[in-house]
């Protein structure tokens, strides 16, 4: 029997068969460059084991992230049936459309007001924390919102937030305390642009625990020495700290923001949840609208994708080496 590509992934073969023919065809491979590799020395031996293991990661990443991201930029410059180029016509689209414009400033104050209080926060808890001497309770307290699924953690929010008519008895806690103060009862999560702040303030709950937990490890990785040495120089204690320490922990203070500042500009269950308005929503829950039960918009999809990829990619380039330095903090130098 003739054995060929074509009947090798046909259904005439098990496919139990035609993983073992690829698996041993991968093996093969890698064998027959190993016992080349043998032969070679000096540079051309490195540079060979290094592409062994370099081109499968490299191949990896093509085909799940490459092919995609290419693919999405083609089709972002092409009409809905993907028939004709029409260039930055649907980049305009989106940024002549009130409720996507909106969408896109809501993201924009979550990724500046969220990441400042969570990661200031974190570090002010991190910082009063270390010096108690049963901290791991209080710790384990602040961090529990995070174990929390975000979901479970809005609708609780929800909860507080829950609006009823002024003729109506108010069952949301915030609605209970306004009428308790005098004040009028409004619905708070569409009160624009303020129902940001409340909705910032689930998000701020739920990762100021992850924010502070990685800023205490970097705060104790500093010898207390150092700073007691300043304070014998004449320091003050919040001098010691301002001066001495909080430099020294900038590395891990930049990857917490960075990591904030991520999952902020991503944000998306906590909006969807609680939001149910696009104009009081961020850009992630906006963009999501495009894809509706029978049509998908997919070139006005691709452009908002690659709107909102973008400044995390640029913000990426510029604080890379931060983000390395913060997260190889405290490994043996």
């Amino acid at each position: 029997m003739d054995v060929t590509w074509g009947s090798i992934f046909s259904s005439s073969w098990p496919k139990i068969l035609q993983i073992i023919y690829v698996v041993a065809i991968f093996f093969g491979f890698y064998g027959i460059v190993f016992a080349a590799g043998a032969r070679l020395k000096g540079k051309r031996q490195n540079w060979l084991a290094l592409s062994i293991f370099l081109i499968p990661a490299l191949i990896l990443v093509m085909t799940g992230l490459g092919v995609p991201a290419i693919q999405t930029l083609l089709e972002s410059f092409k009409s809905a049936d993907a028939s004709k180029w029409v260039g930055f016509a649907n980049y305009k689209w989106a940024f002549k459309t009130p409720e996507i414009r909106l969408a896109f400033l809501n993201t924009m104050l979550w990724f500046v007001i969220s990441p400042l209080i969570v990661t200031s926060l974190g570090l002010a808890l991190a910082t009063m924390l270390n010096k108690m001497k049963r901290e791991a309770i209080p710790k384990s307290l602040i961090f529990m919102p995070m174990a929390i699924s975000f979901v479970g953690g809005s609708l609780i929010w929800n909860l507080m937030y829950a609006y009823q008519e002024p003729n109506r008895p108010q069952t949301g806690l915030i609605g209970q305390i306004t009428l308790w103060l005098g004040l009028p009862v409004k619905h708070i999560l569409l009160w624009s642009p303020w129902n940001n702040f409340f909705l910032m303030a689930v998000y701020i709950w739920g990762f100021t625990g992850f924010s502070m937990v990685i800023l205490s490890a970097a705060i104790k990785a500093i010898p207390s020495e150092i700073e007691e040495a300043a304070q014998i120089d004449g320091c003050s204690r919040f001098q010691a700290f301002r001066k001495v320490a909080l430099p020294l922990a900038l590395p891990g203070i930049v990857t917490t923001a960075i990591f904030i500042f991520i999952a902020a500009w991503n944000e998306f269950v906590v909006a969807y949840t609680l939001a149910n308005q696009p104009a009081k929503q961020p850009f992630s829950v906006g963009l999501s609208l495009l894809t509706g039960y029978y049509e998908v918009k997919w070139n006005y999809l691709f452009a908002g994708s690659l709107i909102a990829i973008i400044p995390v990619v640029v913000l990426f380039i510029f604080i890379e080496k931060y983000l390395v330095s913060g997260l190889t903090a405290g490994s043996v130098k």
